[in-house]
């Protein structure tokens, strides 16, 4: 189902003022729909998708790639679980920054809310002997709450999320250092032995081989946990933003705030909502890194936080909010995995690394403009 074509379980007059927030935005999707139901199958119709232009990408990137790398194993189930256990990663926390991104706000406080997830749990196993299961359902707690004060400041102050979630970044990653040496006296944390099945779960190594010897047939090989999970947090996200009636309230948010407050919308809370699972999505990840490693680090991953940010913009979110899917966050997740580790199947220079993400970025948000921008202008026409 296309992104904004739900109808939120309001009354009559919200549902217009909703609409009406919505804009140019809503207006398309919504034609696409009507073609789509008008004459069954329709190239325009799958044009003005938010993940056209993502997609797009992720089949001429994979094919470069493809080519490129063929004698280094990119395509081998082993070359592939490195870019996929890297996109998975990114991805966990991608698709709650696209939620945000969409509604308009941003949160790269997550830089520092990776590691706090991880030496929380650590922490809490190792020098509090807590359960496993409840250490992670403690340090989801941490993790919500983080995200809490970010959106009640947002919501509460009015300065601009970019701002707020700038010094949250800085005073989490103060307190994961301070409170490390103050409890454990050092910033590296070893995890004990959690378990065969909280391993598996949480941070292992799978792989799928059909038949023996000769024979065999490899479906998947060294994929890490995250993987899966970011399986599983994909879908239940794709529920939130495209099934659910909180994903027209979101878009509508995007589109224009004010009017979605007057239409009835939560916004507030909507939003402070958002802030919570992005901290959230951000500590499960700093959790699978520490099963997976057996430690953890008060290290902040400035990284990610742009890591995040391309995914997105790659996978069709618009940087003013109101438009992009879920599919599409993941296929540029998909596509930023492979340029980021692909190179090292291939034989260009690595330091070439940062040009080709750069290259990526500015190429995959003109595409997606240009997807956007022919289909609207192709409708219009057809219209006329």
């Amino acid at each position: 189902m296309l992104a904004g074509q739900l109808i939120a379980p309001v009354t009559s007059d919200m549902r217009k003022r909703q609409k009406f927030t919505l804009g140019n935005k809503m207006a398309d999707t919504q034609s696409t729909k009507n073609e789509s139901s008008e004459g069954g199958f329709s190239l325009l119709s799958l044009f003005r998708r938010p993940e056209a232009g993502a997609a797009a990408g992720f089949v001429l990137i994979f094919l470069f790639f493809s080519f490129f790398g063929w004698d280094k194993n990119f395509l081998t189930p082993l070359g592939a679980s490195t870019w996929l256990n890297f996109a998975s990663k990114v991805g966990i926390i991608a698709i709650p920054i696209g939620f945000l991104m969409i509604a308009g706000e941003l949160d790269i406080s997550v830089g520092a809310v990776i590691p706090a997830g991880g030496i929380v749990l650590a922490m809490a196993v190792e020098i509090f002997g807590f359960n496993f299961w409840v250490a992670v359902l403690f340090s989801f707690a941490v993790a919500a709450a983080i995200g809490w004060i970010n959106g009640m400041l947002v919501t509460r102050t009015q300065v601009p999320s970019l701002i707020v979630t700038l010094a949250t970044l800085f005073v989490v990653a103060g307190l994961n250092a301070y409170v490390s040496k103050q409890i454990a006296g050092t910033t590296q944390h070893s995890l004990p032995d959690v378990g065969a099945i909280s391993e598996f779960l949480m941070g292992d190594y799978h792989s799928l081989v059909i038949g023996e010897g000769e024979s065999a047939f490899t479906i998947f090989r060294s994929l890490q946990s995250s993987f899966f999970i970011w399986i599983v947090v994909a879908v239940m996200c794709f529920y939130i933003l495209h099934v659910s009636p909180w994903g027209n309230w979101i878009f509508a948010m995007g589109g224009d705030q004010e009017s979605a407050r007057n239409a009835g919308i939560p916004t507030n809370r909507l939003k402070i909502a958002l802030f919570m699972l992005s901290a959230m999505a951000a500590a499960l990840v700093g959790m699978t890194e520490a099963v997976l490693a057996n430690t953890a680090s008060t290290t902040t991953q400035f990284g990610m936080i742009f890591n995040t940010i391309i995914c997105v913009v790659v996978g069709g979110v618009l940087l003013t909010g109101g438009f992009g899917t879920v599919t599409g966050v993941v296929f540029g997740t998909l596509t930023f995995g492979i340029v980021f580790q692909g190179i090292n199947f291939t034989t260009f220079d690595k330091d070439l690394n940062m040009l080709f993400i750069g290259a990526l970025l500015l190429i995959a948000v003109l595409m997606n403009d240009t997807f956007r921008n022919l289909a609207t202008s192709a409708s219009t026409s057809k219209k006329k």
